[in-house]
């Protein structure tokens, strides 16, 4: 049964989300998610969002900041994730966005565990102060008034066990007019240690029925979308790790939830050119010398699972000209093999560990006050 998702004036063919990933989820990698799902299922249907954006930088016009939010001529809609702490900035930012067209969706960044983030009272921190999180939200969504741009939010279960924040977030998110609202099921705590609460979405779902409710974490295949919207009520999922190496994924996803016959995975003779094509895309947008260095970290990722040693992946995790990278990849260029447990978990996820907070931040969650630093470490995206 096919499954669509409005998110205030925008409508989607399929509930898949590209969560937005620092130095991944950029406009090269976005454009061949989406050349994946047109090239495997004849259409483009779920949302790409770009990699997170700092609200203060957007304001300050940082150099790097105006070049991350670029869109290509075929991105509709455009979807830009802020990180924010200040609602002054957020007002200005989100204002600038709506001036300037320069996106069709602002989604805000809450869920963050990065200890260098945590510990300034930024990301999965900020929602424990209910009434600074308001504040932001609301900024947001004053910004964005009279047009069509709708503003959403995402957040984790809360900073630990000790202290949940999601059904109050999701509940306040909603009241100050976000259009959607999305839950990682983990906690900063866990960082991305092991699986994912999804029941904590179904809480979530259970507590906000105004709004749609996304659910994040641990979406691996085609068919734990379709077991999390099915077990949590979910109206849609937010997909990060699971396409690293993978920007097919979000075709299988699309199709699973549409009802249609889910595409095969690529061959590594495919892969090998969806590589390439990567590249090729890194390179129109920063340069081919950026392109050999950034497609690097991808690698490991897009070989993983097929057999075709340590050679090749040694070799290609030095490439430095596309010409190199295509002629390494030239015998491997009809390979029929499949990899092994393609759709099994990938991407980090490290150990659970005491969240850093800045000095005295749990002590009154009404506390308003806009945390200092927090946002000027981040200036440029």
């Amino acid at each position: 049964m096919a499954v669509a998702l409005q998110i205030g004036s925008i409508q989607l063919d399929s509930p898949v989300v590209l969560a937005p990933m620092a130095g991944v989820t950029n406009l090269a990698f976005r454009t061949l998610c989406r050349e994946q799902e047109l090239q495997r299922t004849g259409t483009v249907s779920g949302l790409y969002v770009c990699e997170m954006i700092t609200a203060r930088a957007l304001v300050e016009r940082n150099e790097k900041t105006m070049r991350m939010i670029e869109f290509g001529p075929q991105e509709n809609p455009r979807s830009m994730q802020l990180y924010t702490v200040d609602p002054e900035y957020t007002y200005r930012a989100a204002k600038m966005i709506v001036d300037e067209n320069l996106a069709d969706h602002i989604d805000m960044n809450f869920g963050c565990p990065v200890p260098k983030v945590t510990r300034r009272g930024g990301g999965a921190a900020l929602p424990y102060k209910r009434r600074l999180f308001a504040n932001i939200v609301r900024a947001a969504v004053r910004a964005t008034e009279g047009t069509d741009i709708p503003v959403t939010v995402k957040f984790r279960v809360g900073i630990d066990d000790d202290h949940h924040t999601h059904l109050d977030a999701g509940r306040i998110a909603a009241t100050e007019g976000a259009a959607a609202v999305a839950l990682h099921g983990r906690t900063a705590a866990q960082r991305y240690s092991g699986s994912a609460r999804w029941d904590e979405i179904a809480r979530l779902k259970e507590q906000v029925a105004d709004v749609p409710v996304l659910g994040n974490g641990d979406i691996f295949k085609a068919t734990d979308a379709r077991a999390m919207m099915d077990q949590t009520g979910c109206d849609g999922v937010v997909v990060g790790r699971g396409c690293l190496g993978r920007p097919w994924l979000f075709a299988e996803l699309s199709a699973e939830l549409r009802g249609e016959p889910i595409p095969d995975e690529p061959t590594f003779g495919e892969v090998t050119d969806i590589i390439l094509r990567h590249t090729e895309l890194l390179a129109a947008q920063e340069g081919e010398d950026h392109a050999c260095r950034d497609i690097r970290k991808h690698i490991g990722w897009y070989l993983r699972g097929f057999p075709v040693g340590g050679e090749l992946r040694s070799s290609l995790s030095r490439v430095k000209s596309i010409a190199q990278m295509r002629e390494l990849l030239a015998p491997w260029r009809e390979s029929t093999e499949k990899a092994a447990e393609a759709d099994s978990p990938r991407g980090r996820q490290g150990s659970p560990g005491k969240v850093t907070l800045p000095d005295g931040w749990l002590d009154d969650p009404e506390d308003d006050t806009v945390p200092q630093g927090a946002e000027v470490m981040h200036s440029g995206g």
